[in-house]
């Protein structure tokens, strides 16, 4: 059995559709939900989904051994989903290979500090790109450059606007990012 904690920073709907994925499985169990953000929409739905959700504070997750070591043993994987802090050298160290993210864009395109959510969709629309993606990869030291697990691309209408693409985006992390994480952990 694979022990797996979740790192969300806003609503929680990726969070929410892991933890329905793999409710049954024999194999995942979803530990408990991190977030850095006190009023994080993921809070209403791991209450909703008797999971625990815990907040932290940036500070424990950069500074203390004492929260990487209670994560160590709580849990063999990390899961970034909608997490917006970058994830730091002893964190990389204790869990090698073992935190994994998704990203709204096809990378490497569209990645870096600071390019999460609209600002992706935004900056795709913006670029005239007629197509655009997911990208699921390996958690480094950088911002969106790990190596990559998944891609899965959807094309993008001249008459989409951000909102649009978003939708587009939310279809595929939905249909995709459990089936991953899933053959990640067979």
């Amino acid at each position: 059995m694979h022990r797996v904690v979740i790192f969300a920073s806003g609503s929680g709907s990726n969070a929410e559709n892991l933890i329905t994925y793999f409710k049954n499985s024999p194999r995942v169990h979803i530990v408990k939900v991190y977030s850095n953000k006190k009023d994080a929409g993921v809070f209403d739905r791991c209450k909703r989904l008797q999971v625990a959700c815990e907040f932290f504070q940036k500070e424990d997750l950069n500074h203390s051994e004492v929260f990487i070591q209670n994560l160590a043993q709580e849990a063999d994987y990390i899961i970034l989903a909608g997490f917006l802090l970058k994830i730091p050298e002893g964190l990389l160290k204790t869990f090698p290979n073992k935190i994994v993210n998704i990203h709204p864009a096809l990378l490497p395109k569209y990645g870096g500090k600071g390019m999460y959510g609209m600002h992706v969709h935004k900056a795709v629309k913006e670029h005239k790109e007629t197509e655009t993606g997911i990208s699921i990869h390996y958690v480094n030291e950088h911002y969106d450059e790990g190596a990559i697990i998944f891609q899965a691309k959807t094309p993008i209408l001249d008459s989409d606007t951000p909102e649009d693409i978003a939708q587009k985006i939310h279809s595929l992390e939905y249909e995709h990012f459990p089936k991953v994480i899933e053959a990640l952990l067979s």
